[in-house]
């Protein structure tokens, strides 16, 4: 079972704001509060995130897909240490998409 996380998510005007290390057991935390908190986002903040493994990279591309089936494509602020690496591995687009 992983350890329990400091990370957090907050709304903040259009924006999902995310802090701390985004990681296995932070994206099991964090789902249910950042899905309730979607509609209407427009921004994913990653300023204050210290890393992503590959489970907060599906919880930041679900997030992103569910933003883009509502006709909203997502803007990300922040590069976080591992998510250019995971991005490139799973080859997607800036907006956690995959290309056309």
């Amino acid at each position: 079972m992983p350890a329990a996380s400091d990370a957090g998510v907050r709304r903040d005007g259009d924006a999902l704001v995310f802090a701390g290390a985004l990681d296995r057991a932070a994206a099991a935390a964090l789902w249910p509060r950042a899905a309730a908190q979607l509609a209407g986002a427009q921004r994913i903040v990653l300023t204050n995130v210290t890393t992503v493994d590959s489970a907060g990279l599906a919880l930041l591309a679900e997030l992103a897909a569910r933003l883009r089936a509502g006709g909203t494509v997502p803007r990300f602020e922040g590069q976080p240490a591992g998510l250019a690496d995971l991005q490139a591995a799973y080859r997607l687009t800036p907006e956690l998409d995959f290309p056309a």
